[in-house]
């Protein structure tokens, strides 16, 4: 657990850091190409270093930067060497990870010195590439636990929450409908973006009739496979004013791990990771002076919808096992008790593991989101729940 040391160490990293500069690539349209149809898997029509590239671009003119600003730079799957080759960058330091150890990485190295401006960058190909998440195809692959369970079928991540969720149905009496409240709600934001993937709503009925993929799991428990790019520039706090956006500050993050026997499940068997959460939330409620009680708009990985129950249980939001009468009745629509997801998630906008979270929750900060805006937003958070780690960021609106 996180001691009050950890706390005092933390608390003069916040707001020290901000993210002063967003952007994404075109999900719905490059999705569904010019004829308006979905983009059939394995038609290569485009590269992770293309997309990344495009939304860098957008990025630095969100900031109102050049790449001669940067001296500093984070990437996920791609090739630093490869990536600063092309863009034609040579920053001082780099990193890279998932979007929040991005995050967390970048401001530490900010506060080291290291740096003063980073750019966190992120492509994939995926659907282009016709990726496989599951399947014979990954039972040999280096996620180890996609191939330790092929015997029984389990080859995929999806089969392994399905698990998750059949325990919670056991234990606290969780039902499908509830879960399905999930994938309603995040799909009526999705249907609110026009940068979503997904714009037909769905309802409790459609979700009902859907077919099992992993049962108890169905298909719109699910996340998309799209291709995209997603860019964040981070800035010492001191420098950010005089970029073109309203800074929004890096006041708070977690991290803690749950390793041993993670391939054998426990940590989401046991305990829905909340091990880790409680950890986390020792650390990133402290450091950032709030609680979940001040949180106004909340997003959750969300490869499948389960993660939002757990994350939410673990965090505090709900005791253990209500999270499936928390999510029901709008609660975690736009508008509710807590917006969650309010881009439409991995579930309904665009896979990019994690990274689309984030300029959507700068955004929502920033303010101007029309019918997707939380009104008076001014603290969100981020949770990452993923193959044994959790970490969680906690942004609030500069001045």
């Amino acid at each position: 657990m996180a001691t009050s040391f950890d706390r005092e160490r933390l608390g003069p990293l916040k707001d020290t850091v901000a993210v002063v500069g967003v952007g994404e690539t075109d999900y719905g349209s490059d999705y569904r190409g010019a004829g308006g149809k979905a983009v059939a898997k394995g038609e290569a029509r485009y590269d992770s270093y293309t997309l990344a590239s495009r939304a860098l671009k957008r990025a630095l003119n969100d900031a109102g930067l050049n790449k001669d600003d940067i001296d500093g730079l984070c990437v996920a799957n791609l090739s630093s060497e490869r990536a600063c080759e092309l863009w034609g960058m040579n920053p001082r330091w780099s990193g890279g990870g998932d979007a929040a150890q991005s995050i967390i990485e970048a401001t530490m190295a900010i506060n080291c010195g290291l740096c003063t401006t980073v750019a966190l960058v992120y492509g994939n190909a995926q659907r282009s590439m016709n990726t496989a998440y599951g399947g014979s195809r990954v039972t040999g692959g280096g996620i180890t636990s996609y191939f330790y369970y092929a015997p029984w079928g389990l080859t995929s991540q999806g089969a392994l929450y399905a698990l998750l969720f059949q325990r919670h149905k056991l234990l606290y009496g969780t039902t499908e409908e509830q879960l399905g409240a999930i994938a309603v709600a995040f799909r009526k934001h999705a249907c609110m973006n026009p940068n979503a993937v997904m714009q037909k709503p769905i309802t409790i009925d459609d979700y009902l009739n859907a077919r099992y993929i992993a049962e108890p799991l169905r298909l719109f428990d699910y996340c998309l496979i799209n291709d995209g790019g997603v860019a964040i520039i981070v800035q010492r706090a001191d420098m950010a004013k005089d970029c073109r956006q309203q800074p929004v500050m890096v006041s708070g993050f977690g991290w803690s791990e749950e390793n041993v026997d993670a391939t054998q499940l426990r940590p989401r068997l046991k305990d829905f990771y909340h091990t880790a959460h409680r950890d986390v939330a020792a650390q990133v409620y402290p450091m950032s002076g709030v609680t979940p009680q001040d949180i106004d708009v909340f997003a959750t990985y969300d490869s499948f919808s389960v993660h939002l129950l757990a994350s939410l249980e673990g965090f505090g939001f709900c005791k253990e096992g209500e999270g499936g009468p928390f999510v029901q009745e709008g609660r975690i629509e736009i508008g509710g008790v807590l917006p969650c997801n309010t881009s439409g998630g991995m579930l309904s906008e665009s896979y990019m593991q994690s990274w689309n979270h984030q300029p959507e929750l700068v955004r929502q900060l920033r303010g101007g989101l029309g019918q997707r805006q939380v009104e008076g937003a001014e603290v969100a958070q981020y949770v990452h729940d993923v193959a044994g780690k959790c970490k969680s960021i906690i942004y609030t609106k500069g001045n």
